[in-house]
């Protein structure tokens, strides 16, 4: 938020503008710069009392992208990008930091459009790459939709997920939503798949399934073999505004479930003002940064 730290990205219709000599070129300096923000990033966060770091998922910009996509081997400086993303990984490692993916909603792995679930796999596997140069040990992904047939759709999740690559499938968790699927409906393919569950207690808040905060963070809990990741974040217009699912700049310590403390956990906080937000909850908690599991 007030860092002088961005990640760059760019459009598909920019790229296409230029010429392909152009276009990589220019795709190569925004993967350099995005390499050398995710490390200043890192440093923040270990000087900081951090422990954790969502990565980016454009931070090799339109990487999958059907006309404007590239492979690393195709840029110039595509082998010296990579050593600068490993050098991050190595700086993580070094400092206890846990890092993490969180692919965009259009990836969906439960899709019947056979178009849809390929662009969905294409961009698990790019990300499962850089997650294996950064040492990040999850790609946490929603249920998907329910197309008129929760049963069947739930299915089809628990399919593709058996089929996925191995690196996309020793990392992949999955998150209840705010729309279609509470945790009662993901536990079961967590239990089926082996798969852990990212329990988003806002989102359970804005759709509960029977489960407790105190039931849900247990089954979730259970669902993990190492420390398991949950997100927290707070309404922006309190819990009787229209739209309890918007996201506030900062976390209401009220909304911290009192069940997870005292236990080792990975928290993400998605909040607006990001490291602001993260240093106003350690301070109303009285919490420091705790021990974090080493990534695979």
């Amino acid at each position: 938020m007030r860092e002088p730290i961005k990640f760059r990205t760019t459009t598909v219709t920019a790229m296409l503008r230029l010429s392909k000599r152009e276009r990589l070129a220019r795709l190569a300096e925004l993967c350099r710069l995005n390499a050398e923000a995710l490390l200043a990033a890192l440093q923040y966060c270990a000087h900081h009392g951090i422990g954790a770091f969502r990565v980016n998922s454009q931070i090799l910009p339109v990487k999958t992208h059907a006309e404007a996509g590239y492979d690393m081997g195709e840029l110039s400086s595509g082998a010296g990008i990579i050593q600068r993303f490993e050098q991050c990984g190595r700086f993580a490692r070094e400092n206890n930091l846990r890092l993490s993916f969180h692919p965009d909603q259009f990836v969906v792995l439960n899709s019947p459009n056979p178009k849809t679930l390929a662009q969905s796999l294409a961009e698990l596997n790019y990300q499962a790459q850089v997650a294996e140069w950064v040492g990040a040990d999850t790609l946490n992904i929603h249920g998907g939709g329910a197309y008129g047939d929760k049963a069947s759709a739930l299915r089809a999740l628990r399919q593709n997920i058996e089929s996925l690559p191995k690196p996309v499938r020793t990392r992949l968790t999955l998150e209840n939503d705010d729309k279609v699927y509470p945790p009662a409906d993901l536990l079961p393919v967590c239990a089926d798949t082996g798969v852990p569950l990212v329990y988003d207690v806002h989102h359970h808040r804005c759709l509960p399934d029977g489960l407790s905060i105190k039931e849900a963070t247990a089954a979730a809990r259970r669902t993990w073999k190492t420390e398991p990741l949950f997100h927290i974040s707070s309404p922006l217009e309190g819990w009787d505004g229209p739209k309890p699912e918007r996201h506030h700049d900062y976390i209401n310590v009220a909304d911290f479930p009192k069940e997870w403390l005292g236990w080792p956990l990975t928290v993400e906080v998605e909040a607006k003002a990001k490291e602001l937000a993260i240093r106003q909850l350690q301070q109303d908690l009285n919490l420091s940064c705790r021990t974090k599991t080493a990534a695979p």
